[in-house]
């Protein structure tokens, strides 16, 4: 089976084709024109383009399923070339907006929340994504690809405000040797040029990884996904806080390279009896004390199945303006695509009954 040519960042491609500013030409027709084939870079010498053909594929997925949110989220479903799927996310941040005489004011802005496996190790009790269990990692170049397919499926160029967020299927620091490969690629400015600055890893808190991360210094963002203030609820519902507790994350988290004007992120997914009462909500500040903290305030996506219900508005407000009240930056996520299949996992579940990958 022959290779996927996005594993490789513009530096590995300079090793591999001769002379190396071929390699900043591959890039050009792979990220900004988009090309499907090797027969379509032009400017590459005939046998170039064959020997690159006989060794690598541009393209390793499909999309076998997308829903439009009339938000304008759209949620895809890729078939992988082993006919594994992931699901991928493009959230509308911004639409357009125009001046007066009709002229742009502000493009669009975006973001994507890509897939870093085929399922997930952690089996969090809300998330539907660990009802198949893990099967492998994505290669970097499959992390990429998500990005790309939307890019192509959308028409967006490469000056558009563009995020990434590592928060679909699976653990990505579970799979961080091909995270912070597919970091560098999207980064690059002879490639998709996102800057690392809006790339955001989002992480169930395994702390010993937090702290490889750390050291790799990549310049990205960090993401918590805590959703409890004790250790108990939060081993109910995530069964990795049993290796990985409260304690350790808050310390790898405090030893986090992070950027003067961006905060470390904590993910709070409010339930409905569950963790939405003010009793939680003070745990939280005492949790957050001496942290460059930003808590963002999920409130969840029931699906079908399920025990856990979507909390009621009034409770989660009075949660952010606690912690607000107490010093701590608060916002209520807007919830997206709650119209669609937009909780992680639930269109994959979908097509699997369907027979559609496996």
């Amino acid at each position: 089976m022959k290779e996927l040519i996005l594993n490789y960042t513009r530096e590995d491609l300079e090793a591999i084709v001769k002379p190396k500013f071929r390699a900043k030409q591959i890039c050009s027709w792979l990220y900004q024109k988009k090309v499907d084939s090797f027969e379509d870079m032009k400017n590459l010498p005939k046998d170039m383009r064959e020997e690159l053909n006989n060794k690598f594929t541009v393209n390793s997925m499909k999309i076998v399923s997308k829903q439009q949110s009339k938000d304008g989220s759209i949620k895809y479903l890729f078939q992988l070339h082993d006919n594994h799927t992931v699901e991928t996310v493009l959230l509308l941040m911004r639409d357009t907006q125009y001046n007066e005489d009709g002229s742009i004011k502000h493009l669009p802005k975006y973001t994507i929340c890509v897939s870093s496996q085929v399922g997930c190790k952690v089996g969090c009790a809300f998330c539907l994504t660990a009802k198949g269990g893990f099967i492998r990692d994505l290669s970097a170049g499959e992390i990429v690809e998500q990005v790309l397919q939307i890019y192509k499926d959308n028409n967006l160029e490469q000056n558009r405000r563009v995020n990434i967020v590592y928060m679909g299927m699976g653990e990505p620091l579970d799979n961080l040797q091909n995270l912070a490969q597919a970091v560098k690629i999207f980064s690059d400015l002879d490639c998709l040029s996102i800057s690392p600055q809006r790339q955001t890893v989002s992480t169930s808190g395994l702390s010993s990884k937090i702290d490889k991360l750390a050291k790799m210094d990549l310049g990205i963002n960090l993401a918590i996904s805590l959703h409890a203030v004790d250790d108990k609820l939060r081993e109910k519902l995530m069964p990795i806080n049993k290796a990985y507790n409260i304690a350790s994350i808050m310390d790898a988290v405090r030893n986090f390279p992070i950027n003067l004007r961006k905060k470390v992120m904590f993910e709070y997914l409010v339930i409905k009896d569950v963790n939405d009462d003010i009793t939680s909500a003070k745990k939280l500040v005492k949790l957050l004390n001496g942290i460059q903290a930003k808590v963002n305030l999920i409130l969840f996506n029931p699906h079908e199945g399920g025990e856990f219900k979507r909390p009621d508005l009034i409770d989660v407000v009075a949660f952010q303006e606690y912690l607000l009240k107490k010093g701590v930056i608060c916002t209520i996520r807007e919830s997206k695509g709650l119209d669609i299949s937009a909780a992680c996992g639930q269109l994959r579940e979908q097509n699997l009954a369907k027979g559609v990958g496996k």
